[in-house]
């Protein structure tokens, strides 16, 4: 498979937390006509975060799945894209988080429409967020007639949170909602509602049986596999949660 990147680039390593990542934005083919773009941050208690989102092609159009994580490498993925002569026609924000949305701003000023949930709408405005110029209001919506389709199966990573499937190729984007092979736990769970995760990942993987590729929003894409490796991980991390705290023993 033809590989294209917009740099010179260090393999990333296995480990997400890998010390010898690249920290410029990665843009490289996964399949005919997506594209992962993946932007780098540092993360206080994990290091060097990789965030991953896609470019897909309809023709000569471009779809752009969550922003890069800085607004400058929103610029440099819009730069991109015109470059290799593509139309950028719109995109979607999986949740409210900076590493889905920091480049809404962006897109707005060059009038790209962007699109988010209701629910991600309404919880960028409570904090003060760039908020996208398009909205939909159900749990099931799509762009480019059908050719990416986005579903709400409850919440999990955030309350908000959205997969998106491409159907010509089975690949579905999961966003943080999913968990690379490489991540041994959920990490950051401060917006999470960890005993609904499991559940929202059974009816992800009971609507779209038949995937081949998933992109997680952090670490390396996989397959179907990584949706049952999510599963035990928010089934562990919901045990955990939920178990009495010892009483000190009175000897």
């Amino acid at each position: 498979m033809k590989h294209i990147f917009l740099l010179l680039f260090v393999i990333v390593a296995n480990d997400p937390l890998a010390e010898d990542k690249p920290t410029d934005l990665q843009i490289k083919e996964i399949n005919n006509g997506i594209f992962l773009h993946t932007s780098f941050k540092q993360i206080e208690g994990y290091g060097l975060v990789d965030s991953n989102g896609l470019i897909v092609l309809d023709g000569n159009q471009a779809y752009i799945i969550d922003t890069p994580w800085s607004e400058h490498d929103t610029e440099t993925l819009v730069n991109w894209i015109n470059e290799q002569g593509y139309d950028l026609k719109a995109s979607i924000s999986t949740h409210w988080h900076e590493d889905r949305t920091a480049g809404i701003a962006i897109l707005n000023s060059k009038s790209i429409p962007t699109y988010t949930s209701k629910l991600t709408n309404d919880i960028l405005v409570r904090n003060g967020k760039p908020t996208a110029t398009n909205i939909f209001y159900s749990d099931e919506f799509s762009l480019q007639n059908g050719q990416l389709e986005v579903f709400f199966p409850g919440a999990g990573h955030t309350e908000d949170n959205l997969v998106v499937w491409l159907p010509k190729t089975k690949t579905l984007f999961g966003g943080c909602l999913v968990r690379s092979l490489d991540w041994n736990g959920l990490g950051y769970i401060g917006d999470a509602s960890v005993e609904n995760w499991a559940d929202s990942i059974r009816k992800i993987k009971s609507k779209y049986s038949s995937t081949i590729t998933v992109v997680p929003g952090h670490g390396n894409a996989g397959n179907i596999k990584i949706l049952d490796h999510t599963i035990k991980l928010a089934e562990n991390a919901s045990s955990k949660s939920t178990q009495p705290i010892a009483k000190a023993s009175a000897d």
